[in-house]
């Protein structure tokens, strides 16, 4: 008997719910929703201190950030293009 077919644990107990019973199907609610807000408020409070940190830097450390982002994405680029021989 492969996997699939074999009886959980509370079909072999007689505890499982009855035919009629209307929430025999219906799954227990989900917290993905408020996961999903968590994330996404955190999300942009992150980003509102990422540029508020970025915005009181001086002009030549914010020339030497956007050569060491540009540079990084760059290279992840042509990792990618040669991962699938773009």
């Amino acid at each position: 008997m492969t996997d699939i077919f074999k009886p959980i644990n509370e079909d072999l107990n007689g505890t499982s719910k009855t035919p009629h019973d209307p929430y025999a199907t219906t799954p227990p609610p989900s917290s993905n929703a408020g996961r999903t807000a968590l994330v996404g408020l955190l999300g942009g409070v992150l980003s509102a201190a990422g540029y508020l940190v970025y915005s009181r830097l001086p002009d030549d450390q914010k020339d030497r950030f956007n050569m060491q982002v540009r540079s990084l994405v760059e290279s992840r680029v042509n990792e990618l293009r040669g991962r699938f021989n773009i």
